[in-house]
């Protein structure tokens, strides 16, 4: 089946302008610059769902143009270290996940020069890891609390402050200054380094970049406000850059705490270099998103649908006991400023309805790239997701709907596993034992390989579940690029949910 959904966003324009762009700012700065890299740089999804055409490596993609002119230094919370902190999308400590991006930054060779490690104050994890990296021969060093952080300049720009900081030895004109989540101190560690600079009598200069908020579209463009849906836990809050348009007359869209922050960062300069390179917290971006949408319809489509997908996992996020009534509220706000509620989500209603129809047993639905919407339904031998994937996948291949694309000859001895010997309670199939027996009978049966041939095709669609689904299926949904909502409801009324 054609793929028939619209792209609003030019990828390629984006790389090109945004890696000219930083080349840029490197010379207006003399030929140094730290780029505090916020947001995700790998597999950044989010942009992705948003920015309809946004590759999720893009960011990666435009560093590559730049790939012999940076590199690349880490910056992790020793704190983080301590508290043995996760990171909610991948499941992995903060620690490893500094290997797993080392690993990946050399992988697609860009150069990982150090590790710092900030807040450091002799953790023991913390020093732990320090020796960890040393004997793999990656280069670490310790920043460390400052008194008065931010507001005592007197004492943060001074050898008490900043100076007692380790020195990054750097070599190249471009330093991106990475992390595996927020609070790493990246900004920090970007201004620490000015002060050590110009010490030396080296001439550097800092920027920032971060995707979201797009500085320059409307205050209440979709996509920012589903920005501001993405980080509802943290209580960001989209503004007018107030700086830039009292210095130029121009309407600028920042965030609450670059805004607040800007005034310190414009004093830390002043003290620094003795005059301040930026006017407002815009000027110190260097985001070119905003000027590489070329469908504006698609976008603010895109963002709409992420506003409330957001709006649902929070809900589901509540429903299995988190404390986030705040996130909740925000989101419902956010939704009545986009003007959108739920029945703005064509497989929302499709799924209820097919509940409906079987006696509100568990049902699914998910709307192809045509359109089109194809629904599944719990049957003794396939749980609603499985149904709806295969049903899916029917649709995709024009394959008659009354053929059966996996006998239950098959089927029954994977539940005869699952049930007598590996005991499970539930029989039903999950999509991943589904993707297994399609593929085995894909092998001998021409029609079950011409499904697994469409799976590509459902990468971007929408589908939505009438209850919890396990890890399982919510796994298999994300990897297969399904973009998934449930309704905050479980499927028994039990009081443990595994």
């Amino acid at each position: 089946m054609e793929q028939n959904m619209r792209i609003g966003f030019d990828n390629d324009k984006y790389i090109r302008l945004q890696s000219g762009h930083i080349k840029s700012r490197i010379r207006n700065f003399g030929g140094k610059l730290y780029l505090e890299f916020g947001g995700k740089l790998f597999d950044d999804y989010h942009a992705a769902r948003v920015l309809p055409g946004f590759k999720p490596d893009s960011k990666v993609n435009m560093l590559l143009q730049l790939k012999d002119e940076a590199e690349i230094v880490i910056a992790v919370n020793a704190n983080d270290i301590q508290k043995n902190k996760v990171r909610g999308d991948l499941g992995i400590t903060y620690d490893l996940d500094v290997l797993r991006l080392i690993d990946a930054f050399r992988g697609i060779g860009l150069y990982v020069s150090s590790v710092v490690l900030t807040h450091f104050m002799s953790q023991p994890s913390a020093i732990a890891f320090e020796k960890r990296l040393e004997k793999l021969g990656v280069k670490t060093y310790r920043h460390y609390l400052i008194d008065g952080y931010p507001n005592d300049l007197a004492n943060i720009v001074s050898d008490n402050g900043y100076g007692k900081n380790d020195y990054i030895e750097t070599t190249r004109e471009l330093v991106v200054i990475s992390a595996p989540g927020p609070g790493s101190g990246k900004m920090a560690t970007c201004l620490s380094q000015l002060y050590h600079d110009h010490k030396r009598g080296i001439t550097a200069g800092y920027a920032k970049f971060e995707t979201f908020p797009i500085w320059n579209l409307p205050l209440k463009h979709p996509v920012n406000l589903a920005y501001e849906a993405a980080t509802a836990d943290l209580s960001d809050v989209n503004m007018i850059d107030p700086f830039h348009l009292e210095a130029y007359g121009v309407t600028t869209i920042n965030y609450n705490r670059d805004v607040e922050i800007f005034p310190v960062l414009q004093a830390m300069f002043e003290r620094i270099f003795g005059t301040s390179p930026y006017k407002s917290p815009t000027d110190m971006g260097v985001n070119m998103a905003g000027n590489c949408i070329i469908d504006n319809d698609v976008v603010e489509g895109s963002a709409k649908q992420e506003i409330i997908r957001r709006y649902y996992g929070e809900l589901c996020a509540r429903r299995k006991g988190h404390e986030n009534d705040k996130a909740v509220f925000k989101l419902e706000l956010l939704m009545k400023q986009a003007g959108i509620s739920a029945a703005d989500r064509p497989v929302i209603k499709a799924a209820l309805e097919k509940s409906e129809k079987t006696d509100g047993a568990p049902a699914a639905a998910l709307q192809l790239p045509d359109g089109k919407i194809v629904t599944g339904k719990t049957s003794s031998l396939l749980g609603a997701s499985a149904a709806l994937l295969l049903n899916a996948l029917k649709e995709l291949g024009r394959i008659n709907e009354d053929i059966m694309l996996i006998s239950p000859v098959v089927i029954e001895p994977i539940q005869d596993l699952k049930v007598n010997h590996l005991g499970n309670h539930n029989p039903r199939l999950h999509m991943d034992e589904v993707l297994v027996a399609l593929s085995i009978c894909a092998t001998t049966n021409p029609t079950a390989e011409l499904a697994m041939r469409q799976l590509h095709n459902l990468r971007g669609c929408e589908a939505h579940s009438t209850v919890l689904l396990s890890q399982v299926d919510e796994t298999v949904f994300k990897k297969l690029g399904i973009n998934l909502t449930c309704e905050p409801v479980y499927q028994t009324k039990k009081l443990y949910h595994n």
